[in-house]
């Protein structure tokens, strides 16, 4: 069996994390027994809520415990099998890890799933067609339902939540306006996502220059707005809701860190009869089947088209996390590992 490399946590950030939380470590793979499987990792996911994983704090998950592979999702094939189901060669995402290869107790419902990579490549599985494509699924189909001509707003616009959610938005007849870092960034939402309008949040020094930037391009007010950041975002927003606007909180990555994110305007939700519900995509699996359909058709049609930053090899990945966090990356964050 060969050596399997993987990235553990090492101590817990005090503040920012730092590529000193993380180690890298050797282990020899283990004899497969019955109805395992072991896959080799191609890509693996980076997302913005394992910098929650890795506090002690408590959290709507157990903190990722310390000196155990961090948690990620993986896509990669199958290379050796004792199940019946699974076969040397098939395709299949899974919760893998930081590391090159994982051993899989395929009798565990949804441990493994097989994928089709006739007409979506099989990165995508970690972004699109993927835990954030079903998460901008969810919250915009099940949280703000939009009707057709609805104003609905989302913040990190240029990522794999954002682009998912901004195709299934426009899909639906909205007006779509994007909230991201950058020109390039803001460019790519609107000339290749086909937002409606992106503002540029760096731009703009507090949150009373981004909300007036929100209501030029937001004339008839915000019905629906997806929140993945929090903070100066998210107060520039709520100044700009129509009465019975429908917020969906999935991240907060301005508070990361730790530090308290204040909401500058709560009378609001009161005033526009606000609904804000927070969810976690992973107690909602009875939507992923229809919320895949509706991806996997948007991607291998070219009416989405994400975008993917890729590091190179397992060691980059704490560097990768880290730019991550502070917006460094451009679309889904993955690392290849072969």
């Amino acid at each position: 069996m060969p050596i399997n490399h993987r990235i553990v946590l090492d101590n817990r950030p005090q503040g920012e994390a730092t590529v000193n939380n993380f180690k890298m470590v050797e282990v020899s793979l283990p004899e497969l027994q019955d109805g395992q499987v072991l896959v080799c990792h191609h890509y693996m996911s980076l997302d913005p809520y394992m910098r929650g994983r890795m506090n002690e704090s408590k959290s709507y998950a157990v903190p990722q415990p310390l000196g155990e592979v961090m948690i990620g999702g993986t896509v990669g094939e199958v290379v050796d099998s004792r199940h019946p189901k699974s076969k040397s060669g098939d395709k299949v995402v899974g919760m893998g890890g930081w590391q090159e290869y994982s051993v899989v107790d395929a009798n565990v419902i949804g441990a493994l799933r097989k994928v089709d990579t006739t007409h979506v490549p099989l990165s995508h599985y970690l972004g699109a067609v993927g835990m954030p494509g079903v998460t901008a699924w969810y919250g915009l189909v099940k949280i703000i339902n939009p009707k057709a001509g609805e104003t609905v707003t989302v913040s990190a616009a240029s990522g794999a939540v954002g682009s998912a959610y901004g195709a299934l938005a426009k899909a639906r007849g909205c007006r779509v306006v994007g909230i991201a870092g950058g020109k390039d960034k803001c460019d790519y939402v609107v000339n290749e996502l086909g937002f409606d309008a992106c503002i540029d949040y760096k731009e703009h020094k507090d949150y009373l220059s981004l909300s007036k930037a929100l209501r030029e391009a937001c004339p008839n007010g915000i019905d629906g707005h997806f929140e993945n950041v929090g903070g100066m975002v998210l107060d520039a927003v709520m100044l700009r809701t129509n009465a019975f606007a429908r917020i969906a909180v999935c991240g907060m990555i301005a508070g990361y860190d730790g530090a308290p994110l204040p909401m500058a305007s709560p009378a609001l939700i009161l005033v526009n009869r606000m609904k804000i519900e927070g969810f976690i995509v992973s107690e909602h699996m009875e939507v992923w089947p229809e919320a895949l359909e509706e991806l996997g058709t948007l991607v291998g049609t070219g009416k989405l088209r994400p975008r993917e930053s890729v590091a190179q090899g397992l060691a980059a990945a704490p560097e990768a996390f880290l730019g991550l966090l502070k917006g460094k990356n451009f679309g889904k964050q993955l690392v290849k590992l072969i």
